[in-house]
Order: structure tokens, then C-alpha cells, then sequence
């Protein structure tokens, strides 16, 4: 749980550094560093509401704890945290290359007008929605204890670093393309996502659900359990000693979805998801791509009837 929390609040939180970097240092380079003052008002002001979201969120947590309906949440939670990661990868592929222009074409405008009320909103809501999608996705990794998640190592590490390279960053000392560094921590994201969904799927069999055509495809218990607890089943069934530890196999699964004996179904969904993931941004790509071939003709010709 520590790993996915520093890997959420890593990049949910390097997201919201990046933007409104951007913001103020665009704000400076125009000579109106008076503006930036704002753009931090409605920083901190959506920092104080997410942290409010995830009071209440608890709250409602807790509620369907006492009815006994916490596992359906947990199920619901899981299924559409892994759903928005996906969502967050594709949106910082297709954003990061374009994202420092958007943000100065719209404050532009907010300096023209002397808009200072949008500068506050329009920073309240990009440092929000990171806010809000931290809240769900910790939700989703500690089974509806967000303060759980808040309180670990990986929460707070996670932060550190991403104000160390937003810094380095804006100093000028990291060269890494902005679009390279999210491809990697994507990768990282999506792997995430892809074990939630499947994990989701998991809870629903254990609970009859959902059955399953085949409920074991294979048995890797004796290579690396996915639990302390079946790593003590085997030792006192077989007299053997796993090859890898199951501490190392509960790490694994909740990081990744590691299951040591998946059911037909977990395989589909988990393999379905990343050729999914392949075709879709395949497919965008070549959209991509086809759209700056014509772009790219008409400039041709628009540069030999000039001719």
C-alpha cells in the first residue's frame, strides 16, 4: 500500500506543481508578478477542501460499513479508481506537450480582463481535481480507510519528491521531456489500475457474484504465495518451503494485482485490459498522425500556390 500511495500522490501531486508553475512563472515572465498571489489562494484554498472531501468521504465510508455494504463500496471504488488511472494516463499523454501553451493562452485573457477571480478558480479547480482523484484512489488501495493511506510514508514521500523535481524543473537543471517522464510513471499508473479492476473482479467470485469457468488456470502458491497465510497453508500441506516469500507476494498484489492461483476470468480481464489499453492508443496515435499529414499538406500547398 505504500508503494501505490507514493506512486498516486507522486504523480497526482506533480501534476498540480507542474500547472501552477507554469502559471506563475508565465505570470512573471509578463512582468505581472502581482497575479501570482491568487493563483497560490486557489491552491491552498483546494487543498483545505480536499482534505474536507476526504473527511466526508469517510464518513460515507463508514456508513455503509455499518450497513454491511462495505464491500460492494470497495468493489465500486476499485473498478472506477482503475478506470479514472487509465483516464489520467491517456489525458497527460495527449496534454503534456501542449499543456504550457493552454495555460498562458488562458491567462492571457485573465490579465486583459483583470480577472483575478478566475485566476482563483482556475487554479482552485486544476489543484482540486488531483485533490479528489487522491482521495478516491486511496479509498480504492486500503479498502475504504483514506486516512490510513494519508498517514503512510508513501503519502508524505510521494509529495517530497514531486516538489524536488517540479523545483529541478523549473530551475532548469532537469532536461527530461515532460511527455517521457509521464510515459514512465504511467506505465507505473496503469499497472496499478489493471490490478484494482482485477481485484475488484477477484472479491466478486469470493463473494459468488460472479462465477468462474475455471477458478484456478494455474497455481504458482508453491513459487510465491500471494499471502503470508497461504504461504503457512502450503508449508503444512506439502512440508515445502515457497521459493519466494509470501510477504513478497502480498506486496505484489497489493500493488499490482499479483494472484498466485487466478481464476479464467482475473487472466481475461487483466491481459483484456492492457490489449485494450494497446488498440486504444494505438489507434489515437494513428489518428494523431493522420491529422498532421493533412496538416502538413495543406501548409505544402498553401506554400506552392505562394510560389
Amino acid at each position: 500500500m505504500e508503494l501505490q500511495a507514493f506512486l498516486i500522490t507522486f504523480r497526482e501531486a506533480l501534476e498540480a506543481l507542474l500547472i501552477v508553475g507554469i502559471i506563475t512563472s508565465y505570470l512573471k515572465r509578463v512582468n505581472r508578478p502581482e497575479f501570482t498571489k491568487y493563483v497560490w489562494l486557489g491552491a491552498a484554498l483546494a487543498i483545505i477542501a480536499s482534505l474536507g472531501l476526504a473527511l466526508v468521504f469517510q464518513v460515507v465510508l463508514d456508513g455503509f460499513a455499518t450497513m454491511g455494504a462495505q464491500t460492494y463500496m470497495k468493489v465500486g471504488i476499485m473498478i472506477i479508481s482503475g478506470l479514472l488511472l487509465t483516464q489520467m494516463v491517456f489525458w497527460m499523454a495527449a496534454q503534456a506537450k501542449d499543456i504550457s501553451s493552454e495555460m498562458k493562452g488562458k491567462y492571457d485573457r485573465f490579465i486583459t480582463t483583470g480577472n483575478v477571480i478566475g485566476m482563483v478558480v482556475h487554479a482552485f479547480l486544476v489543484v482540486l481535481r488531483e485533490g479528489v482523484e487522491t482521495v478516491f484512489f486511496f479509498a480504492a488501495i486500503t479498502g475504504g480507510d483514506i486516512g490510513k493511506a494519508m498517514q503512510t510514508w508513501g503519502s508524505f514521500g510521494g509529495i517530497v519528491l514531486a516538489a524536488v523535481v517540479s523545483f529541478l524543473f523549473f530551475r532548469g537543471t532537469m532536461r527530461i521531456p515532460l511527455k517521457t517522464f509521464f510515459k514512465v510513471t504511467g506505465a507505473f499508473i496503469v499497472l496499478i489500475a489493471a490490478g484494482l479492476i482485477v481485484q475488484a473482479i477477484s472479491i466478486l467470485q469470493d463473494m459468488n457474484i460472479l462465477g468462474s469457468l475455471v477458478p484456478h488456470v494455474y497455481d504458482l502458491t508453491w513459487f510465491m504465495p500471494e499471502h503470508p497465510i497461504d504461504e503457512q497453508h502450503y508449508i503444512r500441506d506439502t512440508g515445502h518451503t515457497p521459493v519466494i516469500s509470501g510477504d513478497v507476494g502480498v506486496f505484489l498484489k497489493a500493488l499490482f494485482g499479483y494472484a498466485s492461483s487466478p481464476s479464467l476470468e482475473e487472466c481475461l480481464v487483466y491481459w483484456g485490459y492492457f490489449l485494450g489499453l494497446y488498440l486504444l492508443l494505438r489507434g489515437r496515435n494513428e489518428r494523431k498522425d493522420a491529422a498532421e499529414g493533412m496538416e502538413y499538406a495543406k501548409e505544402s500547398q498553401a506554400k506552392i500556390k505562394e510560389a
